[in-house]
Formats: C-alpha cells, sequence, structure tokens
C-alpha cells in the first residue's frame, strides 16, 4: 500500500511540473516585449520537463530508490522556478510589483534549493542511491549551507541581480536590509564560487568512484558521469553556452535512468572510448602539430613549407601510438585488468606454458570466455584429442570464427552470447584480434598432439601388421615352399641311381621353385626399402619419380643429400612419391617444381601451378600419410595453396649435428610443445 501511494505522490509531482512549465512557457510568450525575457531558455527549463516525470518512472520501478525522489523534488521545484519567473515578470509587466517582489523570493528559493538537490546531492548519490563514505557528507553540508546563504542573501537584496533579471522598472523589496547594500555582490560571488567547488567535487565522487569500481559497476556509473560531465562543461562558460547547457540538462535523467535499472548499459563504453581517444588525439596532435610547426618556423625562417612538412610529419608519427596508448587507458579504465587485450594475452601465454596441449586447450577457452565475458566458449580442433572443449553454455547459435594457422585451417571458436557484464562490441573486436593467434596456435598444438599420439598407434599398429605379414609370408609361403624343395632333393637322390631321367625332371622343378623363392625375397626387400634409394641416392630417386609421367617436373637439390638416415630418406622418397602422385590426378598443372634444401634442416617443397586447393577439404589418406611421415621423424608437413595459385606441399626434418635424426625424446618434445 505505502509503495502504491508512493508512485501516486510522484506521478502527482511529475504532472505538476509539466503544468507548471507549460504555464510558465505560455505565461512568458505572452509577456510584452519590453518585459519578455532576453534569453527565455535556462536549464530549469529543461529540469521541469524531464527530471520529474522520469523520477516517477523510476519510483514507479524502484520505490524506495532515493535517487527518483531527488529527482521528482529537482524536478518540481525546477518547474517551480520556470513558473515563478514567468509570474514575477506578468505581475511587473502590470504594475503589481509588491506581487511580483514575492514571486521573487519564490523564484529564488526553488532555483536554490533545485540546484543543491540537482547539481550536488543527485551525482554524489548516483547511481546506488548511497554516499561513496561518509567522508563525502561534508561536502553535502557545504553546499547547502551556501545555498541557504545564497538564497537568504538574494532574498535579502535590495534590488535584482541585474545579470539575472533585465526588468524595465525596480521591483520593490520590503526584506530589504540597505544596511548591507556595499557588500551584496562579493558575498554572493564568495557563496557562488562554494557552490560551483561543491558541484566540482560532486562530480570527482563520480569519477573516484568509476576507478575504484568492478566493470560492471563502471558502466553503471559512466551514465551519470557523462551527463554530469557534459551539463558542467556548458554551464560553467555562462550565457554563451546556455542553449547546450539546457539542451544537455534534459538528457541527465535519462542517463540516471539506465544507470539505475542497468538496462543496456552497454553502449556508454563505446560512446567514452571513442569520445576520450578523439579528444586526446585531437589535443596532442594539435599541440604538436602547432608546436613542430611553430619550433621549424623559428629554425627556418621564411620557409613555412619545411615548417608545414615537419609538423605534418610529427604528428603523423606520433598518431598511431598515441591512439594505442589511448585506447589501452580507456580500456583498462572501463573493464579493469580484463579491459587490456594485452594483458589477456600474457595471461593466456602463461596458462598454456604450465600445462600441456589439452590442458591448455581448456585454459585458453576459460581465458577467452572471461576476456569478452560471455556466457560460453569453446573451441573445435579439427582432428584434435579433445576435439572439443567448452567454458559455460555457448547456445544454440554461438558466434563462429575460424582457427587459421599459417593458411591451415585447424578449428573452430564458437563464442555464446553476452553475459551479464558484456563489454562493448568494439572492446570484444579488439580482445578477439589479439587472442586468436594465440587460440589457433594452441589447436594446432592439439591437433599435433593428436597425430602424433595416432601415428605411434599407427607405428605399432603397422608394425605388429608388418611382423605378422613376414611371418605369414615365411611360414606360409618361403617355408613351405624350402620344405616342398627339401622334399625333391632327397626324391631326386633316391632316384639318381635307378632312374636318371626322373632324377633330372625332379632337380628341374627344384630349379622352378628356386626361382619363385627369389621372387618372394626380391618382394619382402621391396616393401622393406625402395630399391631407387640404394641404386641411385636420395636425389637421383626423387629425379627417377618426376620422370615417371606428365606433367614435367623440375628437381632442384641445394646442398649435400648423401648419408642422410635411411628413415629420413624413405620418409623423403614417399612424401615426393605421394605429392606428385596428387599433382598428377588432381591439380591439372602444367608444371611442377620438386626442391630439396639441406642445411641444418632438411626440407623438402613440391609446388605446382595448378588449380589449388579446394574450398571446405578434408584432409585425405594420402595428405594424412604423408603428415605422419614427417612427424614420426620429429618434422612437419604442411599442404598450403598460396595467394598466387596452386599448391604447396612443404615437408621439415630437423637433423642432428652429426646428420642424424632426433633422439625418439627430442621428436616427442618437438611434436607435442605448446606454443608461447
Amino acid at each position: 500500500m505505502n509503495e502504491r501511494r508512493g508512485r501516486v505522490v510522484a506521478t502527482v509531482m511529475a504532472a505538476t511540473a509539466l503544468a507548471l512549465t507549460s504555464f510558465g512557457v505560455l505565461v512568458q510568450l505572452g509577456l510584452p516585449p519590453e518585459w519578455r525575457p532576453e534569453f527565455p531558455v535556462t536549464p530549469d527549463l529543461g529540469v521541469g520537463l524531464t527530471f520529474a516525470p522520469v523520477g516517477a518512472f523510476l519510483v514507479a520501478q524502484r520505490p524506495r530508490l532515493s535517487l527518483a525522489w531527488l529527482m521528482c523534488a529537482g524536478g518540481l521545484l525546477g518547474a517551480g522556478n520556470v513558473a515563478s519567473v514567468a509570474l514575477l515578470l506578468h505581475f511587473g509587466s502590470r504594475g503589481d510589483l509588491a506581487v511580483a517582489g514575492v514571486m521573487r523570493w519564490a523564484d529564488v528559493i526553488c532555483w536554490g534549493v533545485a540546484g543543491l538537490l540537482l547539481a550536488i546531492v543527485l551525482p554524489l548519490y548516483s547511481p546506488t542511491g548511497r554516499l561513496p563514505s561518509r567522508r563525502w557528507l561534508p561536502v553535502v553540508l557545504a553546499g547547502g549551507l551556501a545555498t541557504l546563504a545564497e538564497i537568504v542573501v538574494i532574498v535579502a537584496r535590495p534590488t535584482p541581480d541585474p545579470a539575472r533579471y533585465r526588468l524595465p522598472a525596480v521591483i520593490p523589496n520590503p526584506l530589504a536590509i540597505e544596511a548591507l547594500a556595499p557588500y551584496y555582490a562579493g558575498i554572493l560571488d564568495v557563496l557562488a564560487y562554494t557552490v560551483q567547488v561543491c558541484v566540482v567535487a560532486a562530480l570527482l565522487s563520480l569519477v573516484l568512484r568509476l576507478r575504484r569500481a568492478d566493470p560492471v559497476t563502471r558502466r553503471q556509473i559512466a551514465w551519470p558521469l557523462i551527463a554530469f560531465a557534459g551539463y558542467v562543461a556548458f554551464y560553467l562558460p555562462g550565457m554563451s553556452t546556455m542553449v547546450l547547457a539546457t539542451a544537455w540538462t534534459a538528457v541527465i535523467p535519462i542517463a540516471i535512468l539506465f544507470s539505475a535499472l542497468r538496462y543496456r548499459l552497454y553502449g556508454i563504453d563505446t560512446v567514452i572510448s571513442r569520445t576520450f581517444v578523439a579528444a586526446g588525439l585531437l589535443g596532442v596532435v594539435g599541440a604538436v602539430y602547432f608546436g613542430a610547426s611553430a619550433l621549424a618556423g623559428v629554425l627556418a625562417s621564411g620557409y613555412h613549407q619545411i615548417a608545414g612538412l615537419v609538423a605534418a610529419l610529427a604528428s603523423g608519427a606520433l598518431f598511431q601510438p598515441l591512439r594505442r596508448g589511448l585506447q589501452r587507458a580507456v580500456d583498462h579504465m572501463l573493464y579493469g585488468p580484463v579491459g587490456d587485450p594485452r594483458a589477456l594475452a600474457e595471461r593466456l601465454t602463461q596458462e598454456v606454458r604450465r600445462a600441456g596441449p589439452a590442458d591448455a586447450l581448456a585454459s585458453v577457452v576459460a581465458v577467452v570466455r572471461d576476456g569478452l565475458a560471455v556466457g560460453g566458449a569453446a573451441v573445435e580442433v579439427a582432428g584434435g584429442r579433445p576435439g572439443y572443449v567448452a567454458s559455460g553454455d555457448v547456445g544454440g547459435a554461438p558466434r563462429e570464427i575460424a582457427l587459421v594457422w599459417h593458411g591451415e585451417p585447424v578449428g573452430r571458436l564458437l563464442i555464446g552470447e553476452p553475459g551479464a557484464r558484456r563489454f562493448a562490441a568494439a572492446h570484444d573486436e579488439r580482445v578477439i584480434t589479439t587472442l586468436l593467434p594465440h587460440v589457433a596456435d594452441v589447436a594446432h598444438a592439439v591437433r599435433m598432439a593428436a597425430d602424433l599420439q595416432r601415428s605411434r598407434e599407427r607405428i605399432l599398429s603397422t608394425r605388429e601388421e608388418e611382423r605378422r605379414r613376414l611371418r605369414r609370408d615365411l611360414h606360409d609361403g618361403l617355408g613351405q615352399t624350402l620344405s616342398g624343395m627339401a622334399m625333391t632333393i632327397n626324391m631326386a637322390r633316391l632316384t639318381l641311381t635307378r632312374s636318371p631321367a626322373d632324377a633330372d625332371g625332379l632337380l628341374r622343378e627344384l630349379r622352378t621353385g628356386m626361382d619363385a623363392v627369389t621372387g618372394d625375397i626380391r618382394q619382402l626387400v621391396y616393401g622393406l626399402r625402395p630399391p631407387a634409394l640404394d641404386d641411385l641416392g636420395l636425389a637421383g630417386a626423387v629425379r627417377a619419380l618426376a620422370e615417371e609421367g606428365p606433367p614435367p617436373a623440375e628437381v632442384v637439390v641445394e646442398g649435400e643429400t648423401s648419408g642422410l638416415p635411411a628413415a629420413v630418406e624413405v620418409a623423403v622418397y614417399r612424401i615426393v612419391q605421394e605429392a606428385l602422385t596428387n599433382v598428377r590426378r588432381h591439380a591439372r598443372a602444367e608444371h611442377v617444381r620438386v626442391t630439396l634444401s639441406r642445411d641444418a634442416e632438411l626440407r623438402v617443397t613440391v609446388a605446382d601451378d595448378g588449380v589449388g586447393l579446394p574450398e571446405g577439404r578434408r584432409a585425405g589418406v594420402g595428405t594424412s600419410s604423408m603428415r605422419e611421415r614427417a612427424a614420426e621423424l620429429g618434422g612437419s608437413c604442411v599442404v598450403a595453396s598460396p595467394p598466387g595459385g596452386g599448391t604447396t606441399v612443404e615437408a621439415r626434418f630437423p637433423l642432428a649435428s652429426d646428420g642424424g635424426p632426433p633422439s625418439p625424446h627430442d621428436s616427442a618434445s618437438a611434436s607435442t610443445a605448446s606454443p608461447s
């Protein structure tokens, strides 16, 4: 019931304020020209039109919020000021100067108390309805005492302030104290300065609150801060900016409304950020330009073109570093530690260094979610283990960002809906731009670790399968053949003396069996290592592959390719063989270039001028086989399409100082090391 009564009272106050303001404007429009105000627009007009209605709406939403009642009271007093001034001028124009004098008292009281409530008390109590601390209570008391003294002095002044009222007739004041007439102007100046100091102190309280608050509260405080700061900036210069001050006054209650209800507070981030950066750039770059121009003009007297060129170059060189510095400063001011993308990147790096690829991916997702203040974030890694890591809930329609590592897609970053402490879109884009390369590096490390694990599993499986095949071939094929040959020899020995012709037939069968055994052994040897490597060497074997079919392939050898480990030679041979097969089947290329280069490592490149890789391709068996062969030896293999077209396969194999391959421990470390 009390809340309902409060809503009714606030509604009545708002309606009264609008009625008084409208009445005052209509009365002033009907005044004779000589009594009509020279400058009819004042901040009290904006106060009467907006503060009380917005305050009543706030009361309806949050009846116990003290800010809402301050706005209702201040708006009603501002409307009373507009109506009192209009009645003062109306009765003065009709010759009722005594009544006009009474209206002057009402005008001064409404004007002074409204200013105290809205310019000092309201900022101090924004946005929570409480003072920042007890230390700010003296500001309220000082402002109240100065306002009260100012009202008393103005009421006791014999004649109205000529700066406030420009009247064609003198309005008598029955409460005038003539003895203090010489001192009124000085006293009013002191009191006015005291009130202005209190207004600036109230604005400073918002600045201090902003610095110490968390990101959500900072954005909440930013609305009234920017609103009151704009009013002070327009009001202090005086009559020259009174129209702007009046218009800006109408904005203040809207800003407080957004702040108090926390309704779509987030656009203020972008407003403050761009205003701060633009103002800083304009001020500093302008100062540098004119300073450099003046200095160059002094040093090169008479050469104005040189002065302008020097100033422009100095300003241009300073522009981008200054913009980045200002942007980092405002991000830190608005968002705290998570506002600096560089700090987030450093945090992400530390998290990655302390964990393996799989655990690091979970840490990366948590950092991204915290840095963007979203409800959830996730990373999908193509072929990774794990293939999907999430923090929170990304929802049904997350934002998808491709993760690309050196031109190769490695997965997707999924970003959910903004959370309760959402950031501005521009800030989110800066964070994403900074963190995305790190996320792609970790996703690639996870993928490489998974490829290495799968490669090890395939190596073990292939080794056991090869052993099984060799056992089967040796036992069922070669073993049975040799057993049969042994029986044939025994039969030939038994029949040699009785029937030489039968013995000769058995020996011919034995010869045929020996040829079959030779073929089986040769087949086993070919499966273990390509004979061309032993016959021609690595460079010669690669040239032989290049000559097998169209398109023509050019082979370039840089450095010595002899003395390489056998495993490296086989891996290079198979990778080149697979790459050339893919070119001949799919690329439709006219020229292929194969490069073998050896220094601290062995690099193998197969580049063609064909159609390139199709969009959205998935790695096939051949591509996976090339990667696995390189990874087994601690190297890497990348398949990409350069900007000029075609396809490039590049494999790298680390070599020890003596030309041998790295140890298995080094290979595993090279394959699984997480990026930093």
